[in-house]
This record gives structure tokens, sequence and C-alpha cells, in this order.
């Protein structure tokens, strides 16, 4: 799996989590689990947050 696929399969799971829960804290506890750094882990809560509003 490179780099994109793995970007896009977090991004995904993330977005299914926001939706069930819309807890921004635990969203980005969440990507931290992952293993990515802080700045990356804010980057995937802006990523899915605004990926949320356009499914909503």
């Amino acid at each position: 799996m490179n780099a994109d696929e793995r970007r896009s399969h977090r991004l995904n799971q993330l977005l299914q989590i926001y939706l069930r829960q819309q807890d921004e804290r635990a969203l980005y506890q969440r990507a931290k689990s992952l293993g990515v750094s802080d700045s990356t882990a804010k980057d995937y809560l802006r990523t899915v947050i605004i990926r949320a509003k356009t499914l909503k």
C-alpha cells in the first residue's frame, strides 16, 4: 500500500468516525493513535471536517 492509499484509507476511517460522533477532540485522538505527527493529525482533522460539510 503506497502513501496515498494509506492516507485515503485513514481519512475514510476518520470521516466515518466523525459522521457518527462529531467530536473533534476524539477525532484528533484517533488520528494520533494511527501513529501520525501532530501536524498531520491536525491536517487530517481539517480535511475530514471539510469533507463532512460537503456531504451534509
